[in-house]
Parts: structure tokens; sequence; C-alpha cells
């Protein structure tokens, strides 16, 4: 058991790669030359199954804003000595005719916007803030993240089971509580905190891109007022909308302080 693990422990230590923005190690058992072409491909075959809007004023703005956002992410990464990190992202920005108010990234820079959102982004800087949110997840391999704690967590599965194998009644027992505990004790918790480092990042990258991080807050009220009865907190993968309003707050300055280093002063609304 000591030999097994030690391996484990060796192997988890070798399978991290570091947060360019937090400078973490975070968890990274499957490797981005897997996952990389596995996204172009799946991003591919949703633009082909969907209704991607070109050349209207609305497209058009969803690849500007995506265009700013990107750049501010290589301007920072180049200065902070990680200038070949984005050297397998494959950037595209597409907007898709759909009521749902969502946006993604998915890794290696493949973004798509829904049409359904942009009635609450209301602006420019509305968008950029979704947009950088969204791109904040694939810079910072949430995807990658969320893997590998799904591998890791049904390796547990697996080994609580191996552990009860011949007591079904304490078998059935450990599998509930497991299932309960890894639930809402780790994998929800691991996905809220993902959801405020995207936000985080997400202003950073909005206010060297231009844009007033304030914005983002705005967006949260307005994202708020649409209605719906949200789950508690602890049982949700996303914070609640008066924690990440609140969370926003209180990192406006510090995103306004890197982009001046970047000699951005002036931010659009």
């Amino acid at each position: 058991m000591k030999k097994v693990s030690l391996f484990v422990f060796v192997f988890l230590m070798f399978s991290c790669n570091t947060n360019p923005f937090t400078g973490k190690q975070t968890l990274a058992l499957v490797p981005n030359s897997q996952i990389l072409p596995m996204a172009f491909q799946q991003y591919e075959e949703f633009l082909n199954t969907n209704k991607v809007l070109k050349n209207t004023t609305e497209a058009n703005m969803v690849k500007n804003v995506g265009q700013k956002i990107s750049k501010a992410a290589e301007r920072y990464l180049t200065a902070n000595g990680y200038a070949g990190y984005l050297k397998d992202y494959r950037w595209e920005y597409n907007l898709v005719e759909d009521k749902q108010a969502n946006a993604w990234c998915m890794p290696g820079g493949k973004i798509v916007v829904y049409t359904g959102i942009l009635s609450i982004t209301k602006s420019e800087a509305g968008l950029a803030a979704v947009m950088g949110h969204e791109v904040a997840h694939a810079l910072a391999n949430h995807g990658q993240q969320r893997m590998s704690a799904g591998q890791l967590q049904a390796l547990g599965a697996v080994a609580g089971n191996i552990a009860f194998m011949d007591d079904p009644q304490n078998q059935a027992i450990f599998n509930t509580a497991y299932g309960v505990g890894s639930d809402v004790g780790v994998m929800k918790p691991f996905s809220r905190g993902h959801e405020s480092e995207a936000d985080k990042i997400g202003l950073t990258l909005m206010a060297i891109a231009g844009y007033d991080p304030m914005e983002s807050v705005r967006l949260w009220e307005r994202m708020s007022k649409q209605g719906g009865q949200a789950p508690p907190e602890i049982l949700s993968t996303h914070p609640s909308n008066e924690t990440r309003i609140a969370n926003i707050k209180s990192w406006v300055p510090e995103a306004k302080a890197e982009a001046k280093k970047f000699e951005v002063t002036n931010f659009k609304k």
C-alpha cells in the first residue's frame, strides 16, 4: 500500500500545470495534446449544426470584442513570462442564433456567443465581461481540471467498492455517502472556485482590453433580475449572484491596477 500511495503521489505531482494567473499548481491528468484536437472537432461539429450569424452588426461586435480580449490575454501572458502559452490556440469567435442567455469558450480559444445573451449584455463592454469570463475558463484550463477531478472521483469510488467488496451492506452505504459527499463537499466547491477564478481573471482581461471592469458588476446585477429559483449556493456549481457581485466589486481596483501596467487608464463603458 505504501508503494501504491507513493506511486499515486508521484503521478499526481508530475500531472500538474501552473496557472499563469494565480501561480497555483493545477491537476492535468489529461494533457492538452489530447484535449485540444477533440475541442476543435467538437467546435466544428457545433457550428455545422447551428445557425452561425456572419457579417451582421452583432456578429462583428462579437468578433471585435473577442479579438481585443485575446490580444489582452497575449499581452498579459507575455509580460508575465508565459510568451508561448497560447501557441496551440486557434482563436475563433462566432455568434449563434439561439434564445439561450449563454456563451462559452472551449479549450484552444473556440468561442460561441448566443444571441439570447445580448439583451442582457446591452453593450460592447457588457459583452466583454461575458467573453472575458469565458476566455478565462479556457486560459486557466478549467476544463482540463474538471476532467482530472472527475477521474479522481471515479478512482475513489472504485477504491471504496473494492474495500467493501465482501460487505454488500457497507458497500451500499459507502456508495451513497461517497456520492453525496464527493459531490457536495468536493466537486461543487471545486466548480464554484473555478467560476470565481474566471470572474477575477476575466476582469483583468477586459480591463487590459480597454473595457470598464465595473460593467461586469452591472452585468451580474442585470443577470440577477432574470428570475428563476436558484438552488442554495452550497448545492450549486456557481456562486450566488450576491456573492459574485460582491466579489467582483472588490476585485475591480486590482483589475484597473493591472491594466495601468499596460498603460490602459481609460475604459469604455
